[in-house]
């Protein structure tokens, strides 16, 4: 098949905060640049951050402290973070909220004194997360594209990322995509590419992010080569939304703020049973409190629908109702009344702390390969607290791409793509279109459940190597089964395929790294290994594609701030 030649100087592969604030720092940085932003669904419309409630993470008010944020940021990551990302993490976000507002246009919600107002977040010593009521993400997305709209920016809606695709010595030439509308492959050449499209973990039973999401980013770094770490750490949020399996609902965030605000989670006997796992109750950090709740499940004291209820009411029906607009809405619209009555909730997977490993300056081992978002790991190690992760985006694409446009002043020029790997990729794409078809939702239908039983909350030696054998038949089944509809224009069967493939080639990653970590820190527990392992001798996992074989590695912590048993804090305060 042909194979349209684009060129452009910087290529963004996601349009979400990460995405859209790399394009407009780069701009920012160099006005003459030619900066294209390309876009699995439609720019500012699709991806994740636009679903973010709760708020962003910034240490601004009087009485917290940059210091508080890094050791919470810490000690909640249970000591796993690279702690030079973490400091840049907090430190940057004083400055980007500040941009948010002055810059970009941002309306947060304010005390009576005029300062911005944070709103309580489990896991923090301090209540540090601004926000617009419940529906930050919307008005961060909404402002964010207003920007890219005015500015010369290039835009590929409906383009999904294949591969990314080196030159003959190695460095990135550029990317191979398929126009979705079309069915159209497209290479676009580019000086340098932002590696940005999102985690998702949606390979689980119960999951929130974007339907979009199926960790293409992550499979295309994983294929080349390059080295994912903390790959085990996937995040389970204590409250999904539990509506059944006829909507598509179920597995919605009902955001951290609830549980801050003072929020009960009560079992089918209607007893509060966080005291029984946790002095900090609903308010302990997302592993606790998720663990809590599988245990609660597995006990067999479930709603109907096989969850946990949450429960709101006694802080004031009307109260609730203001305070948490969007999410009383949305849950009305399944049936339930979160202001005064009981909600069905589940731990769903959330966030993926693991992903590609980067510099601070977002620079990746690959020539011309940056990355940011929630495709770069190490800044949150074993757990990500929440209001992070929108903070981590636009903290780190913004550097992206200002880096970017620094950096191709210095490495100027275009490099050809090889050949054989573009023809092997766009073969890989097209694939599907030679086997005969098959029922490639019931593959991914038996993927989910084999995650979430054998790989999820809590997991151990002989569950984590059922999944990797179901996982291995998954992949054995899928490469037999083709799309009945030849017809590549608007192919969702096709690209339904493309996402079960990185689905599937993802799992196997976290599954290997859960079999690699014997030990239990934050997101990931092993009931065989319970314990938290030595922290001064702290590793983490890396996961590199060699040979069609994936190699597993530990290397070591760095504690470039702080030790284990030591603190930034004067008063000796962090949370945990």
């Amino acid at each position: 098949m042909n194979v349209e030649q684009l060129k452009t100087d910087i290529l963004i592969l996601g349009s979400g905060g990460a995405g859209l604030f790399a394009a407009l720092h780069a701009l920012k940085a160099n006005p003459d640049l030619d900066v294209t932003i390309a876009s699995k669904g439609l720019l500012g419309k699709c991806g994740c951050t636009r679903m973010v409630q709760g708020g962003y993470n910034v240490a601004i008010n009087p009485g917290d402290s940059i210091e508080r944020h890094f050791m919470d940021t810490i000690e909640g990551g249970k000591w796993l973070p690279h702690q030079e990302l973490a400091w840049t993490l907090v430190s940057t976000a004083i400055e980007r909220v500040r941009e948010l507002e002055n810059e970009i246009g941002c309306f947060f919600d304010r005390n009576p004194d005029g300062t911005l107002h944070g709103k309580a977040f489990a896991g923090q010593s301090f209540d540090r997360t601004v926000h617009k009521g419940d529906l930050t993400g919307i008005e961060i997305i909404n402002r964010l594209m207003e920007q890219v709209w005015a500015r010369p920016i290039r835009r590929l809606e409906e383009h999904r990322a294949v591969a990314l695709t080196p030159a003959k010595d190695g460095a990135l030439a550029g990317v191979l995509l398929i126009d979705v509308r079309s069915g159209e492959f497209r290479f676009v050449s580019a000086q340098a590419v932002l590696l940005a499209t999102g985690g998702g973990p949606t390979m689980y039973r119960y999951h929130t992010p974007s339907g979009d999401k199926s960790m293409d980013g992550l499979a295309m770094a994983l294929r080349l080569g390059l080295p994912l770490r903390d790959m085990e750490m996937v995040q389970f949020h204590p409250t999904g939304l539990l509506a059944g399996p006829d909507t598509r609902m179920t597995g919605t965030v009902l955001e951290e703020g609830l549980r801050g605000a003072g929020g009960h989670l009560l079992n089918a006997a209607m007893h509060r049973f966080m005291g029984e796992y946790d002095p900090k109750l609903e308010r302990a950090t997302r592993d606790v409190v998720s663990r809590a709740m599988y245990a609660e499940m597995k006990a067999g004291r479930t709603t109907p629908n096989g969850g946990l209820f949450i429960k709101m009411g006694h802080l004031g029906p009307a109260k609730v109702a203001k305070e948490f607009k969007g999410m009383v809405e949305r849950c009305r619209d399944c049936g339930f009344d979160l202001a005064g009555g009981l909600v069905e909730v589940v731990p769903t997977a959330h966030y993926f702390m693991g992903g590609l490993v980067c510099d601070v300056d977002t620079a990746t081992e690959c020539f011309g390969l940056f990355v940011a978002g929630e495709d770069a790991s190490g800044m949150h190690g074993a757990n990500r607290l929440g209001g992070n992760g929108v903070a981590n985006s636009t903290v780190f694409g913004g550097i992206a791409g200002g880096v970017m446009a620094r950096w191709i002043a210095k490495n100027p020029g275009y490099r050809p793509p090889d050949q054989e790997v573009l023809d092997f990729e766009v073969t890989r794409a097209e694939f599907p279109f030679s086997r005969q078809p098959g029922d490639v939702n019931a593959l991914r239908e038996n993927l989910l459940d084999i995650m979430w039983d054998h790989v999820g909350v809590v997991r151990d030696r002989v569950g984590i190597e059922r999944g990797l054998a179901g996982i291995d038949a998954i992949e054995a089944i899928l490469r037999t089964t083709g799309v009945a509809n030849r017809d590549r224009r608007f192919n969702l069967t096709w690209h339904d395929w493309l996402n079960l493939q990185s689905l599937c080639e993802i799992s196997r990653v976290i599954a290997l790294a859960a079999l690699r970590r014997e030990n239990s820190r934050g997101a990931h527990y092993r009931s065989d290994f319970p314990e938290l392992g030595d922290l001064a001798t702290s590793t983490f996992t890396v996961a590199r594609q060699k040979a069609g074989r994936i190699e597993m590695a530990d290397e070591p912590v760095l504690f470039t701030h702080v030790k284990p048993g030591e603190t930034l804090l004067r008063d000796q305060i962090a949370a945990e």
